[in-house]
């Protein structure tokens, strides 16, 4: 979750920096009493805020501003350069704001400062607001509505409380990360925001007409706005021992925590499927010192959503690590201690965990009269066909104006889809046309993708992979939909934001490996 933090740049309480080193997009970084912060001017004059990223602790110094918002180059969360305020997923907690002045052609920091919390009022003020699903979209909606100044109640109902959940096939698989860097928030967080957070009861019906939910217990709970985000479920693999105890799913905190259990004595592992969670899932039982072999019937691994060169670059790596892939295979059968393949190849198993797609759960939607196709169908608000329902996360399909309607599973998506829902809740009118982004960890290696890459029809590549210093640009029909990158983190910064502005000129200067900013694209290799 992000090593010890660098310090970078002069003091800049003390020796503060030349005012022509200041930029407008790039940070100039420097520290204040030992913390990190960063420089940027704006229309409104010179910032300052804090340095480092509130989520897994990234430096700002290395990231991208658009005027009003510093971006982090890791895992893309935004900042709002007046306030402060965490305004786009992943991160959920403010950074400091510190006082910026420019004295004789040099500027100098001190701080940090209080910044007055906003009076806000909605323009809408449902008398209820239910959330059905706590996970990335349904948590950060319930935060959203308190930042936003909804005092009306607000109840979120949940399997498990909120986690940390792209952590559960990474750091805290492979044994890195303790048990108390899950949970998203403190127990005591829901109450002190009059969350109510209730953990357990399943959802069992959504009535439209009565505007209310119920659960298995029999409880009613009425809602003046309801958010549907109950999440997919894992495809389940249909063959005969497929129910054995060995056989794990990765979906929730409580089956990582039932993989961990079964590693006591296991010496071999079989991941079923070469997705980005099979795959990360093979890294961490790699690392806790398992023999894992790997069974898909694709070729190349995450080459439909990475194409063949990262697909070719991850499947080395995890080779490189001692994985063995079993490609164009299909499991036959899973016996006590072993995998059966369908050319008869037999492989030691003591823990199976497949890892094949998910499903969206749109059950309750469909029995509620929802529109549903391949997910619950919503408008550009995250509104359903009915008025007082919204819809976010992995069970919905939204109309995105690159390349139709679409459903992401993805972590941050569904975090800023949660956050859309919340602003929509209470009538700001919010677009949701963000471009999706994503990242995956193998070993030491982070992949970045923000966009649509899928049925991409050719890929151009500036680097080289097996240097970890490459950028891969998918295009489909001759528009560039994505771009991959691993350590060019800025370079998928700036891909993000021309992906949001439709900006096609910016995209192809990426994937020629030329920018017209004054910032390197040089590879940045120090995350951990």
């Amino acid at each position: 979750m992000g090593g010890e933090f660098k310090l970078k740049g002069p003091d800049l309480s003390k020796e503060g920096l030349p005012a022509n080193a200041v930029g407008d997009r790039i940070p100039a970084a420097g520290h204040v009493d030992g913390q990190p912060v960063i420089v940027i001017r704006t229309t409104a004059g010179l910032r300052a805020v804090g340095g480092k990223c509130t989520h897994y602790s990234g430096p700002l110094g290395d990231g991208l501003s658009d005027g009003e918002r510093i971006h982090c180059p890791w895992h893309h969360a935004v900042f709002d350069l007046d306030t402060g305020e965490a305004v786009g997923a992943p991160a959920l907690n403010p950074i400091p704001i510190y006082e910026a002045s420019e004295r004789e052609g040099r500027v100098y920091v001190t701080g940090p400062v209080d910044v007055p919390a906003a009076v806000r009022t909605p323009a809408s003020n449902p008398e209820s607001v239910v959330i059905v699903g706590a996970g990335a979209a349904g948590a950060t909606s319930a935060e959203t509505l308190r930042r936003l100044g909804y005092d009306n109640p607000i109840i979120l109902v949940g399997q498990e409380a909120p986690v940390d959940r792209p952590n559960l096939s990474k750091d805290y698989l492979a044994g890195t990360a303790p048990e108390d860097w899950m949970p998203l928030r403190t127990p005591g967080f829901y109450q002190d925001h009059d969350i109510d957070l209730i953990v357990g009861p399943m959802v069992v019906r959504i009535d439209p007409t009565e505007r209310r939910i119920e659960l298995d217990d029999g409880t009613h709970i009425g809602y003046g706005a309801l958010l549907l985000a109950p999440g997919a479920e894992p495809h389940r693999l249909p063959v005969k021992g497929g129910d054995l105890t060995h056989v794990h799913y990765l979906r929730s905190f409580e089956d990582s925590r039932r993989i961990i259990g079964a590693l006591e004595g296991a010496r071999n592992a079989v991941v079923v499927g070469t997705g980005f969670i099979g795959l990360e899932v093979a890294a961490a039982l790699r690392h806790r010192g398992l023999d894992v072999a790997v069974v898909d019937h694709e070729m190349i691994p995450l080459a439909r959503a990475l194409g063949d060169t990262l697909g070719c670059f991850v499947r080395d790596l995890h080779e490189e690590h001692g994985v063995v892939f079993h490609p164009g295979r299909t499991v036959a059968e899973i016996a006590d201690s072993q995998v059966i393949l369908d050319d008869g190849t037999t492989l030691p198993a003591d823990l199976v965990v497949i890892g094949i797609g998910v499903t969206p759960r749109t059950d309750l939607a469909e029995d509620a009269g929802l529109e549903v196709d391949n997910g619950v169908l919503v408008d550009d608000r995250s509104r359903t066909s009915d008025h007082h329902i919204w819809a976010a996360g992995d069970v919905d399909r939204y109309p995105d104006p690159r390349v139709g309607r679409v459903r992401v599973a993805h972590w941050v998506a569904a975090q800023r889809q949660g956050q859309a829902v919340a602003r929509n809740m209470l009538g700001h009118d919010v677009v949701f046309d963000e471009p999706p982004f994503f990242w995956s960890q193998h070993y030491d290696v982070p992949i970045n993708l923000t966009g649509h890459a899928e049925g991409f029809d050719k890929e151009e590549v500036v680097g080289n992979a097996s240097d970890r210093d490459v950028l891969v640009g998918f295009r489909k029909d001759g528009t560039i939909q994505a771009v991959a990158s691993i350590y060019r983190d800025l370079d998928n910064l700036r891909a993000e934001q021309a992906l949001a502005s439709h900006d096609q000129a910016t995209l192809e200067q990426l994937v020629s490996g030329k920018t017209d900013d004054g910032a390197s694209s040089a590879c940045r290799k120090d995350r951990r």
